[in-house]
């Protein structure tokens, strides 16, 4: 059904306008959802609410694919959890720090350690923070500064990885998209082809070793290295702290070992590639199903190795890890609503042949090399709202990827495009539970954290922007090119703008 015009419009509009103004995903969906089901039903609302549960979320959960990946977000949820409460990843960190002598060591390693707890954005904080605060306050590095490193490598990093949460997630978004307008590419393939356009959280991660090595301080980052290393005042005198050092013992008083983060880890890759090699991986298309069954079968058996170990080292009793994984299992619960409420959406924006008519007002009226870049500063504005990116791209994708099929885009820009502005808007907003993590697993005050991470982010964010445009015009591929370019040079001529007014720091600390 293409014929709605300007109605097809309602459920997006009413969806955006209600994630902006009560921040609560999952009623917005739901509410945008409705209000298509009751245009298609003629307005009769006892018929819209039985076409909405029997035709859309019935469906929607029966279907093969989408149970497959609800099921396998269900077992990654356990795992995670185990993964977080375990204690490995902490005690991994540990053994870092002793080879640390140096301000610049200390923060890169901080990102180090942030990027390769990339299991779970909610965790990193809570884990990177608490090891590197010690050896920040020795170093006389400020906890803002350790805040916005492990908020740039929490999320940021989590997005890009295609086997964890987000990546099951997005690649769930993608593929439903894709068997709506018959693309035979699969969603994986798809998700690994846009990450190259994921320009924003790319950047977040590149800009942290690019501002530690250059030394660059500017805007309210600057004031708190200097608060720090003129007087040794670890906060404003008016900070207000979202966590006490003394308050997170538990991952210095546990008998943990690394072992729990890395063999786990090892054995679900050593599952995943050993359950894929005889059907062809990486050689051969993968049948999607095959591909799901293999990563529930990994992940189920490093839940099953990482509550073994936990045993063995008496990090927790075996009823306690069994509680612990399926706690994690049920924390997946929201994540699955409203993937079933965006399937749902998709599915009557598809017969309401929205994406058709959004195509016909931007055709000829707006250039379509604008496109990704609209794309971006809208989710941004979403996410920044909402203060949350899963809900964006439940929202924006099935939006985003009929437009870039009908308009003739390219799909992967459109789809970085969409990560990129939740990522940004997230990074921006107070009320993002990222930001709010980061500040408490650094010790930071949170106003603090966000007024010192924003520059940073908005610099970022106009790069994506530019990015987006020019390589529009010049060629998709070099996108990203143009984007870590233009980082480059912009931080090489900031710090010698700003460490020209500045005098250099000691970089090494005493002991």
């Amino acid at each position: 059904m293409d014929h709605l015009g300007v109605l097809s419009l309602a459920p997006p509009i009413i969806a955006i306008v209600l994630a902006l103004w009560t921040r609560n995903v999952i009623i917005s969906l739901f509410l945008g959802l409705f209000s298509g089901i009751l245009i298609l039903s003629h307005f009769n609302p006892l018929s819209s609410v039985k076409t909405v549960i029997g035709d859309y979320f019935f469906v929607q959960i029966a279907d093969s694919y989408n149970a497959g990946i609800l099921a396998l977000l269900v077992f990654i949820g356990g795992f995670v959890a185990l993964l977080e409460k375990s204690g490995g990843a902490a005690a991994f960190a540990s053994k870092i720090t002793s080879l640390i002598r140096t301000r610049v060591q200390t923060q890169l390693s901080a990102w180090i350690g942030g990027i390769a707890i990339f299991f779970s954005e909610l965790g990193t904080p809570l884990i990177i923070g608490p090891i590197f605060e010690p050896l920040f306050d020795k170093a006389k590095v400020s906890r803002e500064k350790l805040a916005w490193i492990i908020d740039s490598t929490a999320s940021p990093v989590s997005v890009m990885i295609p086997f964890i949460g987000w990546g099951v997630y997005i690649i769930g978004l993608i593929n439903t998209e894709y068997g709506r307008l018959n693309i035979t590419e699969s969603g994986w393939d798809a998700f690994i082809q846009a990450i190259p356009y994921y320009i924003y959280p790319i950047l977040a991660v590149l800009i942290v070793p690019l501002i530690v090595i250059t030394k660059l301080e500017f805007g309210p980052m600057a004031k708190a290295e200097r608060r720090i290393q003129e007087t040794g005042q670890v906060y404003w005198p008016d900070s207000k702290p979202m966590r006490k050092s003394e308050a997170i013992t538990e991952i210095k008083e546990t008998s943990s070992k690394p072992i729990l983060v890395w063999l786990p880890i090892l054995i679900l890759l050593v599952t995943i590639i050993g359950l894929l090699i005889p059907l062809g991986f990486p050689f051969k298309k993968i049948d999607g199903n095959d591909f799901r069954v293999a990563l529930t079968t990994a992940y189920l058996f490093a839940g099953i190795s990482l509550i073994v170990l936990m045993t063995v080292y008496k990090v927790k009793r075996i009823a306690e890890s069994f509680e612990i994984y399926v706690s994690g299992m049920r924390r997946m619960m929201d994540i699955l609503i409203i993937l079933v409420l965006a399937w749902s959406l998709g599915a009557a924006l598809d017969k309401m042949g929205t994406a058709n008519y959004i195509v016909q007002l931007i055709d000829g009226n707006i250039p379509l090399f604008l496109v990704p870049a609209i794309i971006f500063v809208v989710g941004a504005c979403m996410s920044f709202a909402n203060g949350t990116s899963w809900g964006t791209f439940a929202i924006m994708l099935p939006l985003a990827i009929p437009l870039a099929f009908h308009l003739d885009i390219s799909m992967y820009a459109c789809i970085g495009a969409v990560i990129s502005g939740g990522i940004f808007g997230d990074h921006c907003s107070p009320i993002s539970d990222t930001t709010i993590l980061s500040s408490t697993g650094a010790g930071s005050d949170h106003k603090d954290h966000n007024k010192t991470q924003l520059p940073i982010a908005l610099f970022n964010g106009v790069l994506t922007i530019i990015a987006f445009v020019v390589g529009s015009l010049v060629g998709y591929p070099t996108t990203i090119f143009i984007a870590v370019t233009l980082m480059v040079i912009g931080v090489l001529l900031l710090s010698k703008l700003y460490n020209r007014r500045t005098p250099p720091s000691v970089d090494k600390f005493s002991s």
